[in-house]
């Protein structure tokens, strides 16, 4: 599948396919729900999404990464490598690590432009010494290069029907509405790596504070203050949700039943933490294996129709 998809690119120097390959494979392993729903998009544009999400894993790898010798000092240099070497890429230069040889390219291609990745690193240098968020202006600060910036990346991909003034801020509410998810899911996890993404004041309504999640997470006993902050939580997350829903009809139709899967799923992970309980402090929920086959499954016929429909557009190799 990996030559087809490249081959469809007309990504042909072998550097280059090595370098889309790796990204593959990243998206593969750890975005399971990204990964599902990228195989509904035309062939041609596949690659150029394993991009994206590879250089995005890469920088999130080099933030989390706890292990010795890797000091807030010592990632935050290898950040900076990272920049650098994609800034000289996207110059004209040569890139080093196949992260940034394939998104490079991809920016080329479609056209994407720089200021999103400047930003999308300044949020990841921010998460070295940044580890609660006052209040949810703060965190939408945050999120801005973290996450609404990934959806505006993306959308030059996927195409779009409307002008880019009217679909961009619905891609950036997608963006925001998978990351609050994310937080909500991981708060357990966050809080290992001494971090709270969900703001404070939400938090504190509830009676929450940095100290109970961390006594509910050592003793792993429920607290019902952290039952409704967690409830409170999702409900404003399903707002973004509602922002960006009526994006989902300004893609390209070919693209729609990639993203209209990954919007279901993402948004059924919030019914999953529901489900057990908000108890996200001490466990991590997800979405049935049967329940992503079943929206894939949908989407493909989704896809089957938009192809009949517009053939042309769906073979694309290019912008």
């Amino acid at each position: 599948m990996t030559r087809r998809e490249l081959d469809a690119a007309a990504i042909t120097d072998p550097e280059l396919r090595t370098a889309f390959d790796h990204c593959r494979r990243l998206n593969a392993r750890h975005g399971k729900t990204y990964f599902l729903a990228t195989r509904l998009l035309p062939v041609s544009r596949r690659s150029a999404v394993h991009a994206l999400y590879g250089f995005a894993r890469h920088a999130d790898d080099i933030v989390d990464d706890l292990t010795a010798p890797a000091t807030p000092d010592e990632r935050g240099r290898r950040l900076q490598s990272l920049s650098h070497d994609l800034r000289t890429a996207m110059e004209g230069g040569s890139g080093h690590h196949p992260v940034v040889v394939a998104v490079a390219h991809t920016a080329d291609l479609y056209r994407i432009p720089h200021s999103h990745f400047d930003d999308f690193l300044a949020s990841m240098r921010s998460d070295l010494t940044v580890t609660d968020y006052d209040t949810l202006a703060a965190l939408r600060g945050y999120m801005h290069g973290s996450a609404a910036v990934i959806g505006l990346q993306m959308l030059p991909v996927l195409g779009h029907t409307t002008s880019w003034d009217e679909a961009a801020p619905h891609a950036a509410a997608l963006g925001e509405a998978f990351q609050l998810t994310n937080f909500i899911r991981d708060v357990g996890e966050d809080l290992d790596r001494d971090r709270v993404y969900l703001p404070a004041d939400l938090l504190a309504a509830e009676g929450v504070d940095r100290e109970l999640l961390y006594w509910s997470r050592r003793t792993g006993r429920p607290d019902p203050r952290i039952t409704r902050a967690l409830r409170s939580a999702a409900a404003l997350t399903r707002r973004f949700y509602a922002a960006a829903k009526p994006g989902l009809d300004m893609l390209e139709p070919v693209s729609r039943p990639c993203v209209r899967t990954a919007f279901v799923l993402y948004r059924e992970i919030l019914d999953a933490v529901a489900r057990d309980g908000y108890a996200s402090v001490h466990r991590r929920s997800s979405v049935s294996r049967s329940r992503r086959a079943g929206v894939a499954a949908a989407g493909l016929a989704r896809v089957t129709a938009a192809r009949l429909i517009t053939p042309a557009t769906a073979e694309r190799a290019s912008r």
